[in-house]
């Protein structure tokens, strides 16, 4: 099988708890509290293996808290690749409100990074990764890294396939179609609707989209993520839609990561496009209807697998 490199700049001890409500003033007396490694290459390469998979994971790790962060890696089997961060690993924290299901998500800054210590890591990447291999940048660029990072990072990473799944001013960048394009990339709705400026009332509205962006040469396979419709992508043998499979949320945390180790994990045994996205599909739903933070589990995934719905558009 292919490998699996996931990426993890900006990783986070994620801390997860509940409370009866949520109200400004008065001390909340919280249950008891998981923790769990976040991040999205993390969480990715979680997946992967949770899946059945292999996937290696470069994590950047500082301090104390990048400590704990690589024990609870390491207790969950993880290749892990330590590489060291220029501070502190950040925290991260979920509060679940009891008597609305709500949940209130917290995610605090890391470590600011220079741009000669980017570079090392591009260039650590392409020792580590071999041709044909798929790296995942995924999850928030960490504070120091500009705009551009990624077409950096597909012009050192020349013959590995780069998969994204970033946000923000990254994002926005990488929809402009600076060359070279990663393999594949994805985002979810509100973010389409943001760069797009137009409502993507319709799973067609965001399969247009994703195919403008892909002839724009934003990526080679561009992937809407549109909630509780499911997804939409665009190659260039078409476009396709795959439903959600699942209705039921219980925490929507990693469900994105887990969509894009599904996917990935595909790919990387061999399936094509349209049937790697029902395996995306199903990670996602198997991961909303697991508590907390942890991810998609396998024998809801299994479970999840065979209510896709796979349609060509």
């Amino acid at each position: 099988m292919t490998e699996i490199l996931t990426v993890t700049l900006n990783p986070a001890l994620d801390l997860a708890t509940s409370c009866p409500s949520v109200s400004p003033g008065p001390k909340l007396r919280c249950g008891p509290e998981t923790a769990e490694p976040g991040g999205g290459g993390v969480n990715v390469a979680r997946a992967v293996v949770q899946l059945g998979g292999q996937a290696r994971a470069l994590v950047a790790l500082g301090g104390a808290n990048g400590d704990a962060l690589e024990r609870l890696l390491q207790e969950r089997d993880l290749d892990l690749i330590r590489h060291e961060a220029p501070g502190q690993t950040r925290h991260s924290f979920s509060v679940t409100d009891e008597s609305t299901g709500a949940q209130y998500r917290f995610v605090l800054s890391g470590p600011e990074w220079t741009e000669a210590q980017l570079d090392a890591v591009l260039d650590r990447l392409a020792a580590e990764a071999g041709e044909g291999d798929y790296i995942v940048l995924s999850g928030s660029m960490p504070p120091g890294c500009a705009p551009g990072w990624i077409t950096r990072a597909c012009d050192r990473l020349a013959g590995r396939r780069v998969v994204v799944d970033t946000s923000g001013a990254h994002l926005h960048h990488q929809a402009t179609a600076p060359g070279p394009a990663p393999f594949v990339l994805r985002m979810d709705s509100a973010e389409a609707r943001d760069l797009s400026g137009l409502g993507l009332e319709t799973r067609a509205d965001s399969a247009a989209f994703a195919e403008a962006l892909r002839a724009r040469g934003a990526a080679e396979i561009v992937i809407i993520a549109r909630g509780k419709d499911g997804s939409v992508m665009a190659t260039d043998k078409g476009r396709w839609h795959v439903t959600a499979a699942n209705e039921t949320v219980v925490s929507a945390i990693g469900a994105g990561d887990s969509f894009v180790g599904g996917f990935v994990k595909a790919l990387a045994e061999g399936l094509d496009h349209p049937e790697a996205l029902r395996h995306g599909a199903a990670a996602a739903a198997a991961a909303v209807i697991s508590p907390g933070t942890q991810l998609c589990l396998p024998g809801d995934f299994a479970d999840a697998l065979p209510r896709t719905d796979l349609t060509a558009l």
